[in-house]
This record gives structure tokens, sequence and C-alpha cells, in this order.
């Protein structure tokens, strides 16, 4: 699927971000909304020189709520986002690198505690800013294993995840290229309504080798 998938879509260059703190704000931002959205509230903090752990940190809710409108939710993200950067510096003085040098396992159960990050964010900080080898599960991940018969769609996030660590190599690099190609899979042909079975090329695959 990997093979198939990189040689439809090629390399997908993720996560769009200048810094690990960039990654790690537009991970829990893109929640429920589209990376457009994303990208214009990231655009509005850093007009305001305000993305950073320091400034976000002593910056009052409200005014973060306005920042990041673009991206949806805001009165709700800007909760989550004040939680993670108070755990951020609270923890590790603001610095990612220092969080970095936490172990993989530690460092994810840390991360679970935190309101409003949950399995898939907690694990895209971890793999895109942090560069820890953890598979991260989306809707479309699920959806495509799903369509072609290799699991469940409502099985638990971590039976999904522990097909992709069993399977192989921990690598951040494959992980990192596997789950952006599910991404461009799902969004291009295995769409939730009106899928484009016949154009896809995991499809075509599977039926050149009946």
């Amino acid at each position: 699927m990997y093979q198939e998938l990189y040689q439809s879509f090629g390399p997908q260059h993720w996560w769009p971000g200048d810094t690990p703190f960039e990654i790690a704000v537009g991970a829990i931002l893109t929640q429920n909304t589209s990376w457009a959205n994303v990208e214009k509230a990231i655009n509005d903090l850093k007009k305001h020189n305000a993305l950073s752990a320091k400034a976000i940190h002593e910056m009052p809710v409200s005014t973060l709520s306005k920042l990041i409108r673009p991206a949806g939710y805001f009165n709700i993200k800007a909760g989550r986002l004040k939680s993670f950067i108070q755990f951020l510096m609270e923890k590790y003085k603001g610095s990612m690198k220092r969080m970095k040098k936490d172990e993989t396992y530690v460092l994810r159960k840390k991360l679970l505690r935190i309101n409003g990050i949950g399995p898939e964010t907690a694990d895209s900080i971890l793999l895109y800013a942090l560069e820890k080898p953890v598979f991260v599960i989306d809707a479309y991940t699920r959806r495509v294993l799903s369509r072609h018969g290799i699991m469940e769609h409502d099985e638990p996030y971590e039976k999904f995840q522990e097909l992709f660590h069993l399977s192989l190599k921990k690598n951040v690099r494959l992980f990192n290229e596997y789950h952006a190609l599910f991404v461009m899979a799902g969004k291009t042909y295995c769409k939730k309504k009106n899928p484009l079975c016949d154009k896809c090329p995991l499809t075509r695959k599977i039926l050149d080798n009946r």
C-alpha cells in the first residue's frame, strides 16, 4: 500500500511548520477544521508576534481566542492551547527541545493528560514536532484500511496503531510519509461520500493482481 501510494502521490513534505513549536500549535488547532483555516490562524499569531510559548502563556485567553478565530471553535481551542502551553512551561520551561528528551511512552502519557489532547493530537505532536516514531491514526487512515478489508472501521485507535507498530520498522520518516499519503488518498479518492474507487491506485493494484 505504501509503495502504491508513494508512486502515485510522491513525497508529501509533512508537517507544514517552521519550528517544532509551530507544528505542535498546528496539531492542536487543526482539530475539526481544514489546514487552510489553521494556516490563517497561525499567520495571525505571527503577525502579532504571538507564536511563542512565552507570548501565549502571558496572553489573556480572550485575546488568544480572537487571534485563532479562523481555526474555528476558537474559544475551545484557545483553552486547549493554553493548557498545552501551561504544561510546556511548567514541565520544560517552554522548550520543545527539553520535551523531546523525554522517553516516548512517558511523554505520550503526559500529553494525553492535558485537557483537549487526545491520541491523534498527541501522536501528531510526537511524530511531527518531536520526531518520535509513533504512527498517527486519523479518519482517512481508518477509512482506507476498512474499505480494503484490513481492519474494521470502529476498532479502537490503539488497534489501528498496533497494526503499523508491529508490522513496520519504527522509523520517523516512514511513519511521517505513510500517514501523509493516507491523508492524500482519503482526500483525493477515498472520500467519505461518493468515493472514486475505480481511480484509486490501491484498487487498481488489487484488480491487476486478480
